[in-house]
């Protein structure tokens, strides 16, 4: 094809294109419309009721109490390992709490390609922290990081999510609003995010739910409180 013919085809096609000079829709509009403004403690009851109802394990905990909970939430699956992101807050308390305890704490440290074998094979949980939640959907939001990388919340056969019940969103688009994710000049949007709404799961073509059937079988989530909402 020649230059003159591409050229007509292509003038063509933009004459012929739908305009777009129409107005964008008002999404945070139509949210403020329809949906209710929830206190914290609704948020943090209607999450729980939807990640409960999606095969999760739920727990509250406080700042004081995670570490003891977390102890207990493993020796009940006879479990005396656990993979940890040191460098984190939640990571650091976990290796100074567990291992006296009798809980090894490992940690990811090195290539992926340099520990596959234990990855896949020897290590049987994980415990990794949520940027925020999703009341509307029981749903975990995770930023993956180089400290806490992707493979940490996708590999071991249980995963365990420490969780701020205040940053419980009530909505997705509440979540991204308030979180920045637009916002380029500071946070903007992550590298890499995801959204967990339960343990793994498949259907086959009968449309037979099955969970457990590839990543983590098991979805824990520490739902930290303040003390005095816990009393």
């Amino acid at each position: 094809m020649s230059a003159l013919a591409r050229d007509r085809i292509l003038a063509k096609l933009r004459q012929n294109a739908p305009s777009t000079a129409n107005a964008l829709p008002d999404v945070a509009a139509w949210y403020a419309a329809h949906r209710p403004v929830e206190t914290a403690a609704d948020k943090a009851k209607r999450f729980r009721q939807c990640i409960e109802l999606a095969h999760a394990e739920v727990h509250a905990v406080t700042p004081e109490n995670w570490t003891q909970t977390l102890h207990a939430v493993l020796k009940a699956r006879a479990i005396d390992k656990l993979l940890v992101a040191e460098g984190t807050p939640h990571g650091d308390a976990a290796l100074d709490d567990l291992p006296p305890s009798g809980i090894e704490c490992s940690v990811y440290d090195m290539a992926i390609e340099a520990w596959k074998s234990e990855m896949f094979n020897a290590t049987p949980a994980s415990l990794t922290a949520a940027r925020a939640a999703i009341a509307e959907t029981g749903t975990l939001i995770l930023w993956p990081d180089a400290l806490e990388p992707r493979l940490m919340s996708l590999v071991p056969p249980v995963h365990i999510v420490l969780l701020d019940a205040a940053k419980i969103y009530n909505t997705f688009f509440e979540a991204i609003t308030a979180e920045g994710w637009a916002d380029t000049q500071t946070r903007g949007l992550p590298t890499n995010a995801l959204l967990i709404s339960g343990p793994s799961k498949t259907a086959d073509i009968q449309q037979t739910l099955a969970y457990g059937a590839h990543g983590p079988k098991e979805l824990i989530v520490l739902l930290l409180e303040p003390t005095e909402a816990a009393q």
